[in-house]
């Protein structure tokens, strides 16, 4: 798995960091997306896979497997 963001596009709803807080967090100036992680391990990606769901403005793209191995 590996995660992109596009801060652009991102309107700082905060739902990545609330969902997956190990692989996403947020700018303290202007609130959008950091990503933490851009090949989380195991343990993280079912919820930065949901993360990527629940984003208002689709600013998180995830490639590759949803998870498997390490």
């Amino acid at each position: 798995m590996r995660i992109t963001v596009d801060a652009e596009r991102c309107i700082g709803a905060g739902m990545c960091a609330l969902t997956a807080a190990e692989v996403f967090d947020q700018d303290p100036d202007d609130g959008h997306v950091l990503l933490l992680r851009a090949e989380p391990p195991a343990v993280h990606r079912a919820a930065a896979q949901m993360a990527a769901g629940v984003c208002p403005s689709g600013a998180i793209t995830i490639n590759g497997p949803e998870s498997s191995g390490s």
